[in-house]
């Protein structure tokens, strides 16, 4: 660079539009109108710059604070889940419906969410949603949700059992993830913990023992990211509701019916009808919807539960109450589609997207896969599914691609698993792989 900045290098300079006649291009008008005003000029800024330096010829500007914009104002990007874990936590677990995804659409102006809109008077919060919550189980005399699964739990345990006991099973005593326990969450709340049984044998006997003045309620805690095989016991729901206690049960995942998939997963119908009074459990895993926490049970302990002061820190937002509404009575979420996909159609399409991919050069393989639910849930249960082999070095570039695909690494192949991936993604999919080897 000529230090005296004469000749070509203040010619460029020269040439370079000024920032007010860059953002009148009808490209940066429109992304303003999506993204702001401020993030758009920040990018012409960084164009600009970029053309002082050399990197970018001046009439390339516009063109380049163009390709600086997001898609969205949001920092996160949607990705097609290939892993073949149906609710991958770090994926955000379940994917909402499209029926969910135009409820929060909808709900995202000013809406009725507290209001009676006949009679003009404050009405209960999403009441709409609680009885659909209460339609799809019968069992509960009343509903209640919070801003997740751990919530739920703290909840129940911070109204109903602050100061006193809670009789836990010492094979029950979970670690929930990212280092959370449950006995340091339940200690938490100002109740005390009972341990009783082993790791593998806990009976009813065990529970009974326990019970006393200062026990607040049993709790039986799904285990729902392990599994404990051979010489073990657990006492059932039926087997302590006689206790004269109540039984809180968390059952983690979501179910709130059986489903012939997962005949080991407890649901809360089931838990309920065996004597439960309470039964805890997270919305954004089996049952497909939002991240909340739900609570369904006697309709004195949800009362109490709903009053508490600690429930106004844990309540959802709209979003959330019209998501879940739509979910429980919209059409199947994709959990729910995927969980129930026959293998034999997943083949048929990894089969098709291999040849289309083949057709164009790419070494893309049909290979049969097995699937997991993931997200805490039905432990050991692996379901039959059908993926797409690529060669290892495609996962980076497919993860960091416009369209990102997360795949899983296996034994020296990046395998799509499609389970979790839904039929109309296909093409994108095909579109994400062919533009690796820029085809």
């Amino acid at each position: 660079m000529d230090p005296t900045g004469a000749g070509v290098d203040t010619d460029v300079r020269r040439r370079i539009p000024r920032t007010d006649a860059v953002l009148r291009d009808p490209r940066l008008l429109r992304a303003a109108a999506r993204l702001g005003t401020e993030r758009v000029k920040s990018a012409v800024h960084r164009a600009q710059q970029r053309a002082r330096d050399g990197a970018v010829p001046p009439d390339a500007v516009a063109d380049t604070a163009v390709s600086l914009l997001p898609e969205s104002a949001g920092g996160l990007r949607p990705v097609i889940n290939a892993t073949g874990v149906l609710l991958h936590t770090n994926l955000g677990r379940a994917p909402l419906s499209v029926a969910a995804r135009q409820a929060v659409h909808e709900a995202a102006g000013p809406t009725d969410v507290e209001l009676d809109l006949r009679t003009g008077v404050r009405a209960r919060r999403g009441r709409t949603a609680l009885a659909a919550l209460r339609a799809a189980v019968p069992a509960a005399g009343a509903a209640h949700v919070v801003n997740n699964g751990a919530a739920a739990l703290v909840l129940a345990a911070t109204a109903l059992a602050a100061g006193r006991e809670i009789v836990v099973s010492r094979g029950e005593m979970v670690e929930i993830g990212d280092g959370f326990r449950l006995p340091d969450l339940l200690v938490s709340t100002g109740a005390r913990l009972r341990e009783v049984g082993t790791t593998n044998r806990t009976t009813a006997a065990d529970y009974a023992e326990a019970v006393g003045p200062e026990t607040a309620f049993v709790l039986k805690v799904h285990p729902s990211n392990f599994r404990i095989t051979g010489f073990t016991r657990a006492a059932t729901v039926a087997e302590l509701a006689p206790l004269g206690v109540p039984v809180v049960v968390d059952i983690g995942s979501g179910l709130l019916a059986p489903h012939p998939v997962l005949p080991e997963e407890p649901d809360a119908r089931t838990q309920l009808a065996a004597g439960a009074a309470l039964v805890t459990a997270s919305g954004d895993k089996l049952l497909g919807g939002p991240q909340c926490g739900l609570l369904l049970g006697r309709e004195d302990l949800i009362g109490t539960l709903s009053r508490h002061p600690l429930a106004r820190a844990l309540r959802v937002d709209k979003l959330t109450l019209a998501a879940l509404e739509a979910t429980l009575t919209g059409p199947p979420a994709p959990t729910v589609e995927a969980l129930g996909a026959a293998p034999e159609p997943l083949r048929r399409r990894a089969e098709r997207l291999a040849a289309l991919l083949g057709a164009d050069g790419v070494d893309a393989r049909a290979v049969p896969s097995e699937a997991t639910v993931g997200g805490g849930g039905a432990p050991g249960v692996t379901l039959p599914s059908a993926a797409l082999s690529l060669p290892e070095r495609y996962a980076l570039p497919l993860r960091t691609g416009p369209v990102p695909v997360v795949g899983r690494l296996e034994a020296g192949r990046c395998l799509l698993d499609l389970r979790a991936v839904p039929a109309a993604d296909d093409e994108r999919l095909a579109e994400a792989v062919r533009a690796v080897e820029g085809r």
